[in-house]
Formats: structure tokens, sequence, C-alpha cells
């Protein structure tokens, strides 16, 4: 069995939006990787940033940046959020030419993520977890911060984690939604080992002592005890 690293991913999209910089330095020092929330306004009813402000970012944070493209032509953009600091991006399934948006994102030099909505089966993705670096899980659905994590998404997880670990896959498992201490121990239960989380973040006073809390209960989850049944 592979070891699994737990990574913590604030979210900005839960951040003081005039003052991005400051959210991501507060939790530089305990966070893994800041997650980025691009929507467009068409996968999604929101609209967000764009590549002039990941570059704006880069510059002030060397966090590993990881960006969630809720976009329907994630291909016209691939290529921008390199050039502007991205390290690894997330493109969903949903919007279809999956093959080729992932040997896109490898010839860029960008880490390889494929996303899947709460009620998108892990059957659409089988086909390609060989070739990510990141499977994120959705636990609500796109476009909105401060929903209500789903517990549903965690059989996927589940399923997900086992594929991995059977064909000896070092892929980490995302998970995006409603994520705070409990519920990123639940989802660490069921095999993710990257928390997605913003209003527990970023809506406390001290963000980055609630980083550590997550952290916290996410690795006391890998002890050995019993794990995630649904």
């Amino acid at each position: 069995m592979l070891a699994r690293v737990i990574r913590i991913a604030p979210s900005l999209l839960a951040s003081d939006l005039s003052y991005l910089a400051g959210a991501a330095e507060q939790v530089s020092n305990n966070a893994d990787w800041l997650h980025i929330d691009v929507m467009d306004g068409h996968f999604v009813p929101n609209l967000t940033i764009g590549p002039p402000v990941v570059a704006s970012l880069r510059a002030r944070t060397s966090l590993y940046f990881d960006c969630h493209l809720m976009v329907s032509n994630p291909g016209e953009l691939l290529e921008a959020f390199r050039s502007a600091g991205a390290d690894g991006c997330s493109v969903h399934v949903e919007v279809g030419d999956t093959s080729a948006l992932l040997a896109q994102m490898r010839g860029l030099g960008l880490k390889v993520g494929l996303a899947l909505n709460p009620d998108t089966p892990l059957d659409a993705a089988l086909p390609y977890l060989g070739q990510l670096d990141v499977l994120l899980v959705m636990t609500v659905f796109p476009g909105l911060g401060g929903q209500e994590f789903i517990r549903g998404p965690l059989d996927k997880v589940k399923l997900a984690r086992k594929f991995a670990e059977d064909h000896g896959l070092a892929l980490d498992i995302e998970v995006d939604g409603g994520i705070n201490a409990a519920t990123g121990r639940e989802s660490v239960l069921a095999g993710a080992n990257v928390l997605v989380a913003g209003t527990a973040i970023f809506g406390t006073p001290s963000p980055a002592a609630s980083v550590r809390d997550i952290r916290k209960e996410a690795l006391a989850a890998l002890v050995p005890g019993p794990a995630y049944d649904g």
C-alpha cells in the first residue's frame, strides 16, 4: 500500500477577494496547496478569477497553485494558466474531450487533474485514472462556496482509492466542498488525501489555526482503525 500524504488546500474563493495576496499570506506557513476556483459563468453560474489574477498572486507566494477549472472550454485556457504560474489544473470530465485535455496538460508540464461532479459516477473517470496526478471529487455542486457537504461522493473516493492501490497508482484524491475538520476526517477515512476547505478556513478568526485543526483531524484518520463503510 502506498503511503498517503495529507495535503490541505485552502480555497481562495472563501477569502476576502479584495485582498487575495493577504489571504494567501495568512495560510502560507501551514497550507500545502492554494486552491484557486476558476468559473466562467457558463459551466457554472458564477464568474471568478482568470490568469492575470493568478499571475499577480504568483509573485506573492510560493505555494503550489491548484487551479480548478469549472469552465466549458478549458483547452483554451490551460496554456494561459500555466504561463500565469499554475502548478496543476483540474478539468471536469463532464465537459468532454477528456483524453485531449489530459494530454494537453501533461504537454504543458502541469500536474494533471480530473474533476467529477457529485452526481457523476466514478465510471466516467476510471479509463483515465492511470493518466492522472489528481482525481478531484466534488462533495458539493460546483459554482458557489459555503454549501453543505454531500456524503454520497465518499463512496467514489473509497472506490477510487482501492483502484489506485490495486494498480499501484500514486494518485492524489482530492475532495472539495463543505470540508471542515469533521468532514475532512470522514473524507480521509474514505481514501482522500487532499482536502480543499474554504469557509472552514477563511471564515474563521485564525485561518492558519483552522488549517492546523483540519490537518490534525486528517492525520488522526490515518491511524489504523475502522474504515469508512458508507
